[in-house]
């Protein structure tokens, strides 16, 4: 029998005090990502709501101070969307990714690809292929199966993963921009900006994170969620941009499942901010979810959303 949220974050919670300690310096991969200096922003969350999401995600990157002031001109931008399944609030809007890649091409990427490991036929029946082909960008499938296809990188202030193989794909990019649905997941209750990192690792990576019982054992799910953090230790997105537009909060990450629909698109650079607001959409907060309170004691953002300054706006 799975856990269920309500017993999840009861036991989570107590597990927590004991799993987590201190906040650590984190540890970056040092690829050839351009330093834009790019000024610091008045606002950490920018939040669109409405019936257009295309609008939504160009409102809430301009709300962010614009494209431009992330991806220099000629810089190679690579993003990750995620296809996971075609079920309803399963996957990442194609009127998202469109519009992330127009405002990309606007500040003169020169070149901008959405990278993967799902199949074709993912992208295909999200309609998320066509979007990207339309605009004029590109798609990279990484073959999951074949390790020559990633590269071994350490994580040195890993406390469950000292390791990940990383797509070799990742490194030939100046930008990279996080672009995950929020919704349900089977172990840890929660996908976001952090769980979409698992994207770019391979499948004897992303193995090593599911011990046995990870979907009901409470000692699974904190190993799990704690992958999730050291994970993000080494690999800081450039921009996120979370479609919460509508997303299951059950069955997930596949679906169907039940739906809610905030018509909301959230964008940001704190991950764990970001995370914690998405929790919120849901009646959570990010001392709920495990990965969330890793991440935070791994320094890499404010839990906190009473600390960080949000703009919400309505279309």
């Amino acid at each position: 029998m799975k856990i269920n949220r309500r017993d999840f974050i009861k036991k989570s919670a107590s597990i927590g005090a004991f799993s987590v300690f201190g906040i650590g310096l984190t540890s970056r991969f040092k690829t050839k990502r351009a330093s834009i200096g790019r000024k610091a922003a008045s606002i950490d969350i920018s939040v669109a709501q409405g019936e257009d999401y295309f609008a939504n995600t160009l409102k809430a990157v301009e709300n962010l101070g614009g494209m431009e002031g992330f991806v220099p001109k000629g810089s190679k931008v690579a993003i990750l969307a995620n296809p996971q399944r075609n079920n309803p609030g399963a996957f990442t809007k194609p009127e998202v990714l469109q519009a992330a890649i127009k405002m990309c091409q606007q500040a003169g990427a020169g070149n901008i690809t959405c990278i993967s490991q799902l199949p074709d036929q993912n992208w295909e029946a999200t309609g998320l292929k066509k979007v990207v082909l339309d605009e004029g960008a590109h798609i990279v499938i990484i073959d999951r199966s074949d390790e020559s296809q990633f590269k071994t990188v350490l994580i040195p202030n890993g406390k469950a993963l000292t390791e990940a193989q990383i797509m070799k794909e990742f490194f030939n990019y100046d930008v990279f921009i996080d672009m995950p649905i929020t919704k349900d997941h089977a172990g840890n209750k929660f996908t976001g900006t952090m769980k979409n990192l698992m994207g770019l690792s391979s499948s004897k990576t992303n193995r090593s994170f599911h011990k046995k019982g990870w979907q009901t054992d409470i000692n699974a799910i904190d190993h799990l969620e704690q992958c999730i953090a050291d994970l993000n230790t080494i690999i800081q997105p450039d921009l996120c941009i979370v479609d919460a537009t509508e997303f299951i909060t059950t069955n997930g990450p596949f679906g169907p499942g039940e739906i809610v629909t905030p018509q909301k698109v959230i964008a940001g650079t704190d991950r764990v901010a970001v995370d914690s607001y998405c929790c919120s959409l849901w009646g959570l907060e990010g001392k709920d979810i495990l990965q969330i309170n890793k991440a935070f004691h791994h320094g890499l953002g404010e839990i906190d959303l009473n600390k960080v300054k949000i703009k919400e706006v309505s279309l």
